[in-house]
């Protein structure tokens, strides 16, 4: 069968294409591609993690399998762990690269194959199209786990104490140990499950966990950080209030969140909430780089305030790119995924959980105090998106059609800027905003907005489908 990687690697349904040996095949592909392209002061290392999902520890071990048979030393976790842990562990060790058995946030028939690079962070579109090249180039070679440790060409390890280790020094954790803040983490039942109590063990703070048991099925819902999957956490968090609450999703590598009463944050509230900790209360100084479909608040504060602001194509690879040139705040996109400098330059959920503690141990108002007065500075910012099935064969034509005739107005803001480096995003004069984009890898359309009131968005997304009817 022919494998396609995506955004961030591969993913696949379980038993239909996700198989052992579509798994070996795909892991040979790339240590074929890390042998023969070594990057000076790597080792020839390689760190395998996995997550919750069905048979995902058999999917590493067969992974495992495989680095080891061409001549790799191999890390491969005890147990599910985060990606951003993985992550961690690649940069830490000076591995060459890191593979991570999860399918994130999709529903629970997919698993995947996460692809992180020597820096730790997600593998460039080049580096995975070079292994999509290398398919079948080579029979598979594999030397069986229990050889394989006998030999010392894996060594079983924990690889999560150095990552939390590591984020204690990224924040104000002796400030945070003494806050005596009541912090709820709704784990969507991944694997993100108890990794702040761990973190938290010892201090004042009391945190809850909430979908944390181990469910390959996670409850019924997609382990994604949006409001539709919310509802148990926030049933409990109105009948006992928290100071706040952090989601994140199956690999806990983005973030979503509530009020302490369960009242939604969108991950654009998460986003300026932690510009402005970083900016207010830490000083900080450098660029911001935001995905195309991040709310324009982050435009407007930068602008405010003097920074530097990049804005890249969608996903979070794109981000990463600009964070390792360097001189970064803050590194953010829509969907939840949030980067800082002087750690990896990948989304770590766990991170923006201690960031936004630091944040409320330091401010000592709540959450909903700060938006308000976020939002009398620089104006209420709504938001919204559908995904609409769309042919892919017609999409060429759409956003040629997009380019060359883009309406004169966004409701009554004439039209002051188009964008199109990834897909086409019409911005008014009154930084209200419509994009419309299509997904990497399937036939769907997804239509973003940016208004100043929920009404004025659902009038851009029904601009939105309207635009879709041109071809």
């Amino acid at each position: 069968m022919n494998i396609k990687f995506g955004t961030d690697g591969w993913r696949a349904v379980i038993a239909e294409d996700f198989t052992f040996a579509n798994v070996a095949r795909v892991a040979q592909a790339t240590a074929d591609f890390w042998s023969t392209n070594p990057v000076a002061g790597t080792e020839k290392q390689v760190v395998v993690g996995y997550d919750w999902r069905f048979f995902s520890d058999r999917f590493a071990q067969t992974t495992a399998e495989v680095f080891a048979g061409n001549g790799f030393a191999v890390v491969l976790t005890p147990e599910p762990t985060p990606t951003p842990s993985v992550s961690h562990a690649v940069k830490d060790s000076s591995a060459i690269g890191g593979v991570m058995i999860t399918a994130s946030h999709n529903p629970p028939v997919f698993n995947g194959f996460k692809l992180k690079s020597f820096y730790g962070g997600s593998s460039d579109s080049e580096t995975c199209q070079s292994i999509e090249g290398w398919l079948d180039k080579n029979p598979v070679r594999s030397l069986k786990l229990a050889e394989a440790i006998a030999s010392k060409r894996v060594v079983i390890k924990d690889v999560r104490p150095a990552h939390y280790a590591a984020l204690k020094k990224l924040v104000d954790f002796k400030l945070i140990a003494k806050s005596k803040l009541r912090f709820a983490h709704d784990a969507l039942f991944g694997v993100g499950a108890g990794c702040f109590e761990q973190i938290l063990a010892g201090t004042s703070c009391r945190v809850t966990t909430l979908n944390g048991k181990h469910d390959v099925l996670f409850g019924g819902i997609n382990p994604e950080p949006i409001e539709q999957n919310y509802g148990r956490s926030q049933a409990f968090l109105q009948k006992h209030p928290h100071d706040l609450c952090l989601v994140t999703d199956g690999d806990a590598d983005r973030v979503g969140g509530m009020d302490g009463r369960g009242g939604y944050l969108t991950t654009h509230n998460l986003i300026c909430l932690l510009l402005h900790h970083l900016i207010a209360n830490r000083k900080g100084t450098g660029r911001v780089v935001k995905a195309l479909t991040t709310t324009s608040m982050v435009d407007k504060m930068c602008a405010a305030r003097g920074l530097p602001m990049t804005e890249t194509g969608v996903g979070f690879k794109y981000v990463c790119a600009e964070m390792l040139k360097g001189d970064v705040l803050l590194g953010a996109e829509e969907s939840g995924g949030i980067g800082f400098p002087g750690h990896i330059p990948e989304r770590d959920g766990i991170a923006a959980g201690l960031m936004l503690l630091e944040m409320l141990a330091v401010e000592r108002v709540s959450v909903n105090k700060l938006l308000a007065k976020l939002e009398k500075e620089f104006g209420p910012h709504c938001y919204g998106r559908i995904d609409t099935h769309f042919p892919l064969e017609k999409r060429g034509a759409l956003m040629a059609s997009l380019k060359q005739g883009p309406p004169d107005k966004l409701l009554r803001s004439p039209l002051a800027e188009v964008k199109s480096f990834d897909g086409v995003k019409f911005v008014a004069r009154d930084s209200s905003w419509l994009m419309l984009r299509g997904s990497g890898t399937e036939p769907i359309l997804r239509i973003y907005a940016e208004a100043q009131s929920a009404a004025a968005v659902q009038k851009l997304l029904r601009l939105g489908v309207q635009l879709t009817h041109r071809v």
